[in-house]
């Protein structure tokens, strides 16, 4: 599969809807680590999707990550997810395949962020149903709590701490921890940047130890229900890839 093949249909999602208009502007939970507080709203539906590169220095890994979200009323929300096709090179070896899928739920508990925090929980599974080379050990259940604060001049503040019950090569049983905090600034009503600092697992040496990033990026609306955006991470230890991009695109319906 060519990474013309991939890119393609994320710019025919978005040409699709172009003309669309809603009430409220999309709220994504991408590109930044931590997510939206905020569901899609009963019956819709919102697909977020990208390619993603990753480098290492012995290792590159290309990825099509992407979320679907089925709003069940105004505050729950249903959630299908996954790295998608994966394609990985390290120490002369080369991989290529689907990522397992993430099925899961959020929950909006209360809150717009102008007066205190907008809270909502997630809780996730990911099911070893990926290729043999890119596929977990078990089902990998995972539950986070996201909070967001709005600030003056256009900032806010999020803050997404979580716990997550992983599996090792081995089989062998963990659980790790989760934290992501950004910052993000509103220029203007379409387009908005971020700084994070994202901790996707927390754990000890013989769990696979920490990884930790450094990210940077924006998101720019075309209309109310279509966003193209684009981030940066650079790796904060050995454990954790030195660079990664992704551009993707976000549409609701």
């Amino acid at each position: 599969m060519s990474h013309a093949r991939c890119v393609l249909p994320l710019f025919l999602s978005a040409a699709a809807i172009a003309g669309a208009q809603a009430a409220e502007p999309i709220a994504t939970d991408r590109p930044d680590f931590v997510e939206s507080s905020q569901t899609v709203g009963a019956h819709r539906v919102q697909i977020e999707t990208s390619v993603a590169w990753e480098k290492d220095s012995d290792a590159r890994t290309f990825a099509t990550p992407t979320l679907l979200r089925l709003g069940v009323s105004e505050h729950w929300e249903l959630r299908l997810e996954g790295d998608g096709w994966l394609r990985s090179a390290a120490a002369g070896e080369r991989e290529r395949g689907m990522a397992d899928i993430s099925v899961g739920a959020k929950y909006h508990v209360a809150g717009s962020g102008e007066r205190g925090p907008s809270l909502a929980w997630l809780v996730h599974a990911d099911l070893p149903s990926g290729d043999r080379a890119f596929r977990g050990h078990g089902v990998r259940p995972s539950v986070r709590l996201v909070a967001e604060w709005e600030l003056a001049d256009d900032y806010s503040l999020g803050v997404m701490p979580g716990l997550v019950r992983e599996s090792d090569d081995e089989g062998r049983r963990y659980t790790a921890g989760i934290l992501g905090v950004v910052v993000g600034k509103a220029w203007t009503d379409r387009f908005r940047t971020f700084a994070e600092v994202a901790l996707p697992q927390i754990a000890r040496a013989e769990d696979g130890g920490t990884v930790a990033t450094l990210d940077l990026g924006g998101a720019w609306l075309l209309n109310d229900d279509v966003q193209l955006d684009l981030a940066y991470g650079a790796g904060l230890n050995h454990r954790t890839p030195d660079h990664a991009v992704t551009f993707g695109v976000s549409a609701r319906f």
